[in-house]
């Protein structure tokens, strides 16, 4: 399911922005081979052959200015370095564009899925995931918007003699989008604290008073669709697990790091040369509104609309269980787009085939899939990003090690100041890593998911430490020491 939407967004998405803003290349293209997702930059010259070297530098610069697509590139890419038109992406995000996207997102989530008859039922199924490809490809779109402002201010303020951690560091507090389900819970945590209760799980919290429960509602219902666990429709929904909102709601901690980067501001500020001071302060309001707009953009388009798909996918299954064609309800995840036509519930796929699907995809996802598949491509030498930094933070953390496999394990596993340890994260993790002391990726780099969610929750964090699933005992006490981008064990077991 989860592959066919990918297939038929992601690539059109990228191809749009990288048109708009005259980026010398075709696309980001996407396979999968045996359940595992590969991307390839599709260059706009000979997209098909791939180059074992690069050409010679003259011929590089000739095709550059001769080939017309090329050429037409250069033009809008002109352009858009005189206009900037993020600018504009963003502010239309904010005037509307993510309102217009969260309304028809609430529409097929309040559709009562009960009322319809079996052929509705499917039809609202296929709906779905229409809707659910229609704004992942908007949601890959706009990542041309966002990570653009962010590379042009390390590209622009290195170059001033700025350290990258420290350009970074400036982000902090910069995604209130990210930190905005954290702050309702702690809303809905001091009005727990006012009426000197110590509910023990969701139920009494819930019952404490009518506005507490409204809160919850509140929370749950802009939340409570949301994908939280995967990029998958067997990964779970925030309202699938009120224990998680229970634990989110107890634990929920203020952060307020503002007077701390305004210092580490004007110190940046300070050392920028006089004439481009002015500069500088542009680009940073650029990559700090862009920053926002990354981590909005995610739960908006692409994780609120999947848990549609993974929500109408399981009323399906409860039919066919219902009419003894399924014995799981689960097996209808297995279903696939093109089988989402009138009758299905009356002839499905046999439980035995929707079981082999499930057992295929469950084999895939163990195997260990190489990075990289056929010869790798030459890129042309020109580096417009910084090198990739492997820490975030300034702060030494000492915790329970809670290793995880999947998003599901961690959730299971996590207690207050424990050390997340995972290959990597989605923007839906904020609630989850809010009940960590820190957080340690395989994965990542300083604009990952992982990373951007640790600046806005001031957590520790180590990213990109390809060892961790290995070396780090699930249980053994480490020590997270994010200046030094280091995790060291402490303690090998208990």
């Amino acid at each position: 399911m989860v592959q066919q939407i990918m297939l038929r967004s992601m690539p059109t998405g990228m191809r749009r922005v990288f048109a708009e803003l005259g980026t010398p290349l075709d696309t980001l293209d996407a396979r999968f081979v045996n359940g595992h997702f590969y991307s390839r930059l599709r260059p706009l010259i000979s997209p098909d052959k791939p180059a074992k070297k690069l050409p010679p530098m003259l011929v590089l610069k000739i095709a550059t200015r001769v080939h017309p697509e090329m050429r037409r590139r250069n033009r809008i890419a002109g352009r858009v370095r005189v206009g900037e038109p993020w600018n504009q992406v963003i502010a239309d995000w904010h005037a509307g564009g993510k309102a217009s996207i969260e309304a028809k997102n609430m529409a097929l989530q309040d559709v009562a899925l009960a009322g319809l008859d079996d052929d509705a039922a499917v039809a609202h199924a296929a709906a779905c995931v229409e809707h659910c490809v229609t704004h992942w490809e908007h949601h890959f779109w706009l990542h041309g918007y966002d990570l653009g402002p962010l590379g042009q201010y390390l590209f622009e303020a290195l170059a001033w003699g700025l350290d990258a951690n420290e350009l970074l560091s400036l982000l902090e507090g910069a995604s209130p989008s990210t930190t905005a389900p954290a702050r309702a819970l702690l809303q809905i945590r001091a009005a727990v604290e006012r009426l000197g209760a110590s509910p023990a799980d969701f139920g009494e919290l819930r019952a404490l008073s009518p506005e507490i429960a409204a809160a919850i509602d509140e929370f749950l219902r802009v939340r409570g669709t949301v994908l939280f666990s995967r990029y998958d429709v067997d990964g779970v929904t925030l309202g699938e697990r009120p224990d998680l909102v229970y634990a989110g709601i107890m634990n929920a901690e203020q952060h307020d790091t503002s007077d701390e980067v305004a210092a580490r501001t004007q110190r940046a500020r300070d050392a920028v040369p006089a004439e481009h001071r002015a500069r500088f302060d542009e680009i940073l309001r650029q990559a700090r509104n862009a920053m926002d707009l990354r981590d909005d953009n995610g739960p908006t388009t692409a994780e609120w609309p999947l848990g549609l798909v993974r929500m109408a996918l399981l009323e399906l299954g409860r039919r066919l269980v219902a009419s003894g064609r399924a014995d799981d309800l689960d097996l209808a995840l297995e279903l696939h787009p093109d089988e989402l036509l009138p009758g299905l519930l009356a002839d499905p796929p046999s439980p035995d085939e929707l079981r082999a699907r499930l057992a295929r995809r469950v084999a895939q996802r163990g195997l260990d899939a190489p990075k990289l598949l056929g010869p790798d491509e030459p890129a042309p030498p020109l580096e417009v990003l910084p090198a990739n930094l492997a820490h975030l933070g300034d702060k030494v953390v000492r915790g329970r090690a809670r290793v995880a496999s999947s998003p599901e394990q961690a959730f299971d596993l996590l207690e207050p100041g424990d050390v997340l340890v995972v290959h990597s994260t989605t923007p839906a993790y904020n609630l989850v890593l809010s009940l960590a002391g820190a957080v340690v990726t395989a994965e990542g780099g300083p604009m990952s998911h992982a990373a951007v969610l640790a600046r806005e929750l001031g957590i520790p964090a180590v990213v990109g430490a390809h060892g961790a699933l290995t070396d780090i005992p699930n249980g053994s006490m480490v020590e997270v020491d994010a200046p030094a981008g280091e995790v060291r064990l402490v303690q090998p077991d208990g």
